[in-house]
């Protein structure tokens, strides 16, 4: 990789690169989903805290990480902190330019269409219809350079279970779930949702299926400049292009009609956690104090 993806200076105080930007709040809100981060291995957290680590992985605002500050960081993965991973102010432009072509191929295809398609079929259609436009060259690399990235450097630790960028998801593989929008992997993802649907009855909702690379790099992006170029806070709640296990089987599920509150811990409070809780649909690495780099998230279907 070149480096200039990131750097690690925090912003100026009241600095505000993204004020003068066209796009609205609702576009951000349509496109930013507080979704699954996955699990990393409980060995590599552990050894991010060893001294010879710490050039590579910074988890706490302190000098001297202990559980406590990583508990605290956490627990306010909204705010920023002072040894977040920021891009590059040079970058902020190819930033919007490349979100607001990936949501003018979304709004082509539709939102559910566009959580199973491949970069390759995101670049075609850019250069197939107007109403996208062909993605320029320091669009297609910035894309680049943010998939391979190694995001460790912004704090995230989970692994990358999606190893080429152009990976696509076959029709055969895939099953589109009736009066939801999303796709289920065909096997053992559809299975399990059935037999959580049977379990717990029609007040359980699919609420985010599968997500390509295409769909993940969206949401990060957006998360990113609502971030205002925060990448250690987008990978706080939201896994960098490449690291969702949504990728690869995983789901999230929600109450009928809870909405937006699905994705916050009101979701927790509600008769369909407690029923998924008691019938060991949800794993305990997701509680409150998990020390495994996520934060609560008590609405996710472990597959994978």
């Amino acid at each position: 990789m070149s480096g200039q993806l990131t750097h690690r200076s925090a912003v100026a105080p009241g600095y505000m690169p993204f004020d003068d930007m066209d796009t609205t709040v609702r576009e951000f809100a349509d496109s930013i989903e507080l979704m699954t981060s996955p699990v990393p291995r409980s060995i590599e957290y552990l050894n991010a805290f060893q001294p010879h680590r710490f050039n590579e992985v910074i988890l706490a605002t302190s000098a001297s990480p202990d559980r406590q500050s990583y508990l605290s960081k956490m627990a306010s993965f909204e705010n920023s902190h002072r040894a977040d991973v920021y891009l590059g102010r040079d970058r902020y432009p190819v930033l919007i330019s490349s979100f607001k072509r990936i949501d003018r191929v979304q709004n082509l295809v539709g939102h559910g269409n566009f959580n199973v398609i491949s970069f390759d079929e995101m670049l075609n259609y850019g250069k197939r219809y107007s109403s996208v436009g062909e993605f320029t060259i320091q669009e297609r690399e910035f894309l680049e350079e943010l998939f391979v990235a190694n995001a460790r450097r912004y704090g995230f630790l989970g692994d990358k279970v999606i190893t080429e960028l152009t990976a696509s998801i076959p029709k055969r593989d895939r099953k589109k779930v009736d009066q939801t929008g999303h796709f289920l992997y065909r096997g053992e993802s559809e299975a399990l949702y059935k037999k959580l649907r049977a379990d717990l009855g029609d007040n359980i909702v699919l609420t985010s299926g599968i997500r390509s690379v295409v769909k993940q790099t969206h949401l990060f992006l957006a998360k990113t400049i609502a971030s205002k170029g925060n990448l250690s806070k987008a990978s706080r709640s939201l896994a960098p292009p490449g690291h969702s296990y949504h990728g690869v089987g995983d789901f999230d599920v929600g109450k009928v009609g809870f909405g937006r509150k699905n994705f916050t811990e009101e979701f927790a409070t509600t008769k369909e956690f407690h029923m998924l809780v008691a019938l060991g649909y949800v794993d305990i690495r997701y509680h409150r104090e998990n020390m495994f780099g996520v934060r609560y998230e008590p609405w996710h279907i472990k597959v994978v």
